[in-house]
């Protein structure tokens, strides 16, 4: 009778993924986006005031889009901090330009988007920047703006670039040596293995049985609203650029942790 019963296990997971993917993505949405985090920095007066803090433009869109609209759509009022202008390829006036256009389009206002350019900042894949010169630049900015919850990478930093790992270690700092305002929290996106990566939809129901203290996923139309923001940094749409957008599951689905 056993054996029989386990003879049913493929059929019904593989039911259970039809229904995530035709229909499921809306229901989670609903769920995760309203619950939590967000629900308990609604109660507070002034709501959720969240900032973003990236390395470099584009990072908004590439990694978290589905986090600033999903805590959009949740109520909250988005900024961002962007740590480097993404000066690499001497490209860093242009690419200013091309994040403040994508900010627009995931419903964030140029006056709410602030980058930091400065030469101990480098935008570069294998510098670690300094975690006391960082913290002071995002906690400044943090009390300045009132901030209440901030979202940056893991540890992992979704590729493993060394600017994105500093934000993870800065903010850590920051909140192991109780630095932060009291009641701000921080929620750390999590890194994935490269086979999640790039299995773009087919990783919702992985997601949303594995335990998050915060998961946005987008409906299809707000992943093309995505993937317009996505297409404002011209300057880095190289070819592989094209197939992240296609495969990556950080263009539909945001897992989160608190620190």
């Amino acid at each position: 009778m056993a054996a029989g019963l386990w003879g049913w296990v493929p059929a019904v997971a593989v039911l259970v993924l039809l229904v995530l993917l035709l229909g499921g993505a809306r229901r989670l949405r609903r769920l995760t986006a309203a619950g939590g985090v967000c629900a308990e920095l609604r109660g507070r007066a002034g709501g959720v005031r969240a900032l973003l803090v990236t390395a470099h433009p584009d990072d908004e869109a590439m990694f978290f889009a589905p986090t600033v609209l999903g805590l959009g759509r949740a109520g909250a009022r988005a900024a961002v901090l962007c740590c480097s202008a993404g000066n690499y390829y001497n490209q860093g006036e242009i690419r200013k330009k091309e994040l403040e256009q994508s900010c627009f389009l995931l419903g964030i206002p140029a006056s709410d988007v602030t980058v930091i350019d400065h030469r101990d900042l480098p935008d570069n894949p294998t510098v670690e920047w300094d975690t006391q010169l960082l913290a002071t630049f995002v906690l400044k900015h943090i009390e300045a703006n009132n901030i209440n919850l901030v979202v940056t990478f893991d540890a992992g930093g979704v590729s493993g670039h060394a600017n994105h790992i500093s934000l993870y270690t800065a903010l850590r700092y920051l909140h192991s040596e109780r630095k932060l305002p009291e009641g701000c929290r921080v929620l750390v996106l999590e890194s994935v293995s490269l086979f999640r990566k790039y299995i773009s939809i087919l990783d919702v129901p992985i997601s949303y049985l594995l335990p998050s203290d915060a998961l946005f996923i987008l409906t299809e139309e707000e992943t093309e609203q995505a993937k317009r923001a996505m297409r404002c940094h011209h300057s880095q749409l190289l070819w592989f650029r094209h197939i992240y957008m296609l495969f990556s599951r950080y263009m539909v689905i945001n897992s989160l942790r608190l620190l």
